[in-house]
């Protein structure tokens, strides 16, 4: 397992070296120019040439390369010219509310999916499977923006259920102390249980939002991945050696339908992470995609820079997660490894 995590891990270099170049690259040649935005709209000329030079930004392409690089090898990815913070710090800041909001979404999508996904391919053309087709026709069809606004006009205008979506608390509370920057876990660890159920609350819609864009690709893969393996051999031989229908499903299908599924997982988390931007805006969520939208209106390099790279390295990071739960699931990818 180890060799296997090594030899990932160095195949995951290269990767990231083209990301920090696309994304250098790409940041410069968008529209707008920050030293003008940061002089303001009543600067001079020679205002706005004094700052392109003070940020570096009248050297060639290569020079400014070559810093970035430098700073990037420090853990220096800059400053926001829209805060004047660092970006590491602000990244790291607003990290966890993202992560949170992309987890509790994909872990509401998993209990949902999963288990439908099982129902319908056990029962093929039943009422259960033709609602599966439903859900997943309907939750690609979405925009996940739109699902978003949909929820908020109906359970927060409409029926009141839902708090205001401004944020991760609602005024009246304060943030709980911090130990990991999830509201839910650091209000537990505090023993505050108001603050967790208004955490929660503010999470609920946010989260559902995420988790409808993503079960379709769930569903359906658990489903045909079940029907394939529930008509394999060694399935026939369980039932017909007299083992109940629960032990045959869960113990022997189910075990050896996962590496579809997993693989899904990881490719459904990495979808997440980009329509957070999109949900971050609708419902005001201080998260790191709300925070790369602000500094690509304006023309912010660095933050842009800082956010595609995080999400570079937690996409390597989730799919070194997926090449260890492989190995767990099936012994035979250590043997291989």
């Amino acid at each position: 397992m180890l060799r296997l995590i090594a030899k990932r891990l160095l195949l995951a270099i290269p990767s990231l070296i083209g990301v920090v170049i696309v994304t250098f690259l790409l940041t410069r040649a968008l529209p707008g120019d920050p030293a003008a935005y940061f002089a303001g709209p009543a600067a001079t000329k020679v205002a706005i040439e004094q700052i392109r030079q003070k940020l570096g930004l009248d050297q060639s392409l290569p020079v400014q390369f070559v810093q970035y690089v430098r700073d990037l090898a420090r853990g220096d990815m800059g400053s926001a010219l829209t805060t004047g913070q660092p970006v590491a710090a602000e990244i790291r800041a607003r990290l966890p509310a993202s992560a949170e909001l992309t987890l509790l979404g994909l872990i509401f999508s998993v209990a949902i999916a999963v288990p439908l996904g099982v129902l319908a391919a056990t029962r093929p053309n039943s009422l259960i499977d033709h609602a599966c087709r439903v859900v997943s026709t309907a939750g690609v069809s979405l925009p996940v923006f739109f699902t978003g606004l949909i929820l908020v006009y109906v359970f927060y205008y409409q029926l009141g259920w839902a708090p205001a979506p401004l944020g991760r608390l609602d005024v009246f509370f304060s943030p709980p102390p911090q130990v990991t920057g999830f509201y839910l876990i650091d209000s537990v660890i505090a023993g505050d249980w108001g603050l967790f159920r208004a955490s929660l609350n503010q999470l609920i819609l946010p989260a559902l939002t995420l988790c409808i864009f993503s079960l379709a690709p769930i569903a359906r893969m658990t489903r045909a991945s079940m029907l394939a393996v529930l008509a394999s051999d060694f399935v026939r031989t369980a039932r017909a050696s007299g083992l109940s229908p629960f032990t045959v499903i869960y113990t022997y299908a189910f075990r050896n339908a996962m590496l579809p599924v997993v693989t899904t997982l990881g490719m459904v988390f990495s979808f997440l992470l980009g329509a957070n931007v999109l949900v971050e805006k609708v419902f005001a969520w201080p998260g790191i995609g709300s925070y790369a939208v602000e500094a690509l209106i304006a023309s912010d390099f660095a933050p842009v820079q800082g956010f595609v790279l995080t999400m570079a390295v937690m996409y390597v990071a989730l799919n070194l997660l997926i090449d260890i739960l492989y190995g767990l699931i099936d012994p035979r990818v250590r043997i291989e490894a």
